[in-house]
């Protein structure tokens, strides 16, 4: 079988050495992660994928955003050297590298919207990487509307990845999440709550052609469909303090539709019941083969052998495997057929 791994992450050796010589949360993100060479090391990354045979990757960056990395002249300097990057590993090994999604420094929105066209628009990014919050600002503030409005021009999908740290606590009486719930339970979180207001601000509405991918297989949704179903249909009856029945009012479907027009991928951490359960909810269609490595134990290759193991275990058509594995990254990257 072949694959596209489309959610995967490295960090292009301008953008890496940036980071090391920097001062203050860049430097230490680059210290932290010398430990994972998959994530930087060129010649690592391509030892760790020629385990997969017939399989080649869809690139971005890895975390954190890059808004959190410093002031908006330097996230937007990072920006220009990822994407740049990215962009040139793209050119230089096409075998290995069939896209990149570009990054924006989301601290800076104007100038977020301006790499979202050089990249999208007039260079060869496939898709945006976004994440879920921008340093704790939701992401239906108007002040991104326009980065929505060039996603949505350029055709290319949005990958919306989670973030959140421990900072932001499990319960009102403390500071700061322990045993990192933040990031286990707090991830998924995030990333349905950006869905949710994706959809009931009207945003979906507002671009009918945007495309949004929402990582680890969709999150919380597709375990929680009855709440979002039949419990969103009922919007309002819990709340006294404003009436919310007028947000459905302004929606042209019902909630749940949205969520089902929603991309997601498989990269779940080799788990099988969540994988079962998200390609019952998104379907064949909507699903795309991705690993999320290198974050796995074994620092690359743990994710990827555990994500085809999972997928061959599940029995389907091969018409289906095939659209999960490789088709649907092509149609939605717009990619050449292989």
């Amino acid at each position: 079988m072949h694959y596209i791994d489309a959610f995967n992450h490295f960090f292009p050796s301008g953008i890496w050495n940036e980071m090391l010589a920097s001062d203050g949360a860049a430097k230490d993100i680059g210290k932290r992660m010398r430990g994972i060479p998959c994530i930087y090391d060129l010649d690592h990354r391509f030892r760790v994928m020629d385990e997969f045979g017939d399989y080649v990757q869809v690139l971005s960056l890895g975390m954190p955003p890059l808004e959190s990395l410093g002031d908006a002249a330097f996230s937007t300097k990072l920006a220009i050297l990822g994407n740049d990057g990215l962009a040139k590993l793209v050119q230089d090994h096409p075998d290995r590298f069939v896209g990149y999604l570009a990054s924006l420094p989301m601290n800076d929105p104007e100038a977020a919207a301006r790499e979202a066209e050089r990249t999208l628009l007039r260079g060869g990014a496939c898709g945006l990487q976004i994440h879920t919050n921008v340093l704790g600002a939701p992401l239906d503030e108007e002040r991104f509307l326009p980065i929505f409005e060039v996603a949505a021009k350029s055709g290319k999908p949005i990958f919306l990845h989670p973030s959140r740290g421990a900072d932001m606590p499990d319960y009102k009486t403390e500071t700061k999440s322990k045993y990192e719930i933040w990031w286990t339970f707090g991830w998924p979180y995030e990333t349905s709550a950006a869905m949710a207001r994706l959809v009931f601000s009207g945003i979906m509405d507002r671009f009918p052609d945007l495309k949004v991918l929402a990582h680890h297989l969709g999150a919380m949704i597709p375990y929680f469909d009855g709440r979002v179903g039949p419990g969103w249909d009922q919007l309002g009856k819990r709340t006294s303090d404003e009436d919310l029945t007028l947000v459905l009012k302004r929606l042209k479907k019902r909630p749940f539709e949205y969520f089902k027009d929603f991309y997601a991928d498989t990269a779940v951490f080799g788990s099988r019941p969540a994988t079962v359960c998200g390609l019952e909810f998104f379907g064949s269609d909507k699903v795309l083969f991705a690993s999320d490595s290198p974050f796995d134990p074994e620092g690359g290759a743990g994710y990827i052998r555990d994500t085809i193991k999972v997928l061959e275990s599940i029995d389907m058509p091969i018409e289906d495997r095939e659209k999960i594995s490789f088709r649907n990254a092509q149609k939605l990257f717009k990619l050449k057929e292989s």
